[in-house]
């Protein structure tokens, strides 16, 4: 196991936060529920009927909650109704709270719960979409977005937005900037903060690299005490030799480890590029801006990569 992921698990040891899993039909989710709460690392809470869970894994040490047998159902629904500020009424938020993923993002919004893991079974939209309606993002963020966190040997870098967000704004892209250094702390990183571009300090001049520009310019002005700098290219940002020559006099140029990429295309690409040829293990998607941590799995995870994303969010709820 990574270096990263012991250290995180020294800081939530002791903690009993409590993370839901909707899916827990699923053996993945079992299996990693099952060691978490062996190890005494979190509280997993699993939606769903107890009767249909599957008996081969000792959930002792897990919470089960059904959503057709809760104590705590009609207020959810009420709480819901006016979270949701006159768009959901009563019948329609009685038939969401029985989907999981509403269920589960509603225990985290009510405080019977610190985070919530899903996405084994569900597409990326059916586990964001709960949370941007119900949990929303941080006073200050206007988008929430994903981030990778690449880990190769004792290398280890951010990749942000690389999931959620086609085409940002380049406040979206200041916002993400921030976000992304502050999600750096927590895995031990010193960020230095990149925003990527085809152009490097000016060397070329078009709406896309205007935008990077000037997305940097107000990640600055938001006196986050980050070392933010851009725009730039990857190699200029990653090689010292070549952001001495190309950005001279930048404090990020050649020694960056926290990179924001200008759209999705983009992030989605260069993450895959860097895990497929650089042989870099790539951790996430893992959800940031949100006022309670929430994380997407892929559909192709394996039971490590449940408990690896347990621990990860165990640790954002810490961080927040």
């Amino acid at each position: 196991m990574s270096n990263i992921i012991n250290d995180l698990i020294a800081k939530i040891t002791g903690k009993a936060l409590k993370i839901v899993f909707p899916e827990s039909n699923d053996i993945r989710i079992l299996e990693a529920a099952e060691k978490l709460s062996k190890e005494g690392l979190v509280k997993p809470i699993l939606i769903g009927d107890p009767n249909k869970i599957s008996k081969e894994y000792d959930l002792t040490g897990c919470t089960i909650i059904n959503p057709y047998d809760c104590e705590v159902y009609d207020e959810m629904v009420e709480s819901f109704v006016t979270r949701r500020k006159g768009k959901a009424t009563i019948e329609m938020a009685k038939e969401l709270m029985h989907d999981m993923n509403y269920f589960g993002t509603m225990l985290v919004y009510m405080g019977l719960a610190d985070g919530l893991v899903s996405g084994a079974t569900r597409s990326t939209g059916e586990t964001v979409r709960p949370a941007l309606q119900i949990i929303k993002t941080k006073p200050g963020i206007s988008r929430t977005f994903g981030y990778f966190l690449m880990v190769r040997d004792e290398y280890k870098f951010i990749f942000g937005d690389c999931a959620i967000n086609g085409n940002p704004t380049a406040e979206m892209l200041a916002e993400f900037a921030v976000e992304s250094a502050k999600a750096a702390e927590m895995f031990g990183i010193d960020p230095k903060v990149a925003l990527l571009s085809f152009s490097t300090n000016g060397s070329a001049d078009t709406k896309e690299s205007r935008k990077v520009k000037l997305a940097t310019k107000l990640a600055k002005e938001k006196n986050s005490g980050y070392i933010i700098d851009g725009e730039m290219q990857f190699d200029a940002a990653f090689v010292e030799s070549v952001g001495l020559k190309k950005y001279p006099g930048s404090n990020v140029a050649g020694q960056a480890n926290t990179f924001i990429f200008p759209d999705l295309n983009s992030g989605n690409i260069g993450y895959k590029i860097a895990q497929r040829l650089g042989n870099f293990d790539a951790m996430g998607p893992i959800l940031a801006g949100l006022n309670s941590p929430v994380n997407d799995l892929s559909r192709g995870c394996s039971s490590e990569d449940v408990y690896k994303t347990a621990i990860i969010t165990a640790s954002q709820v810490l961080l927040n």
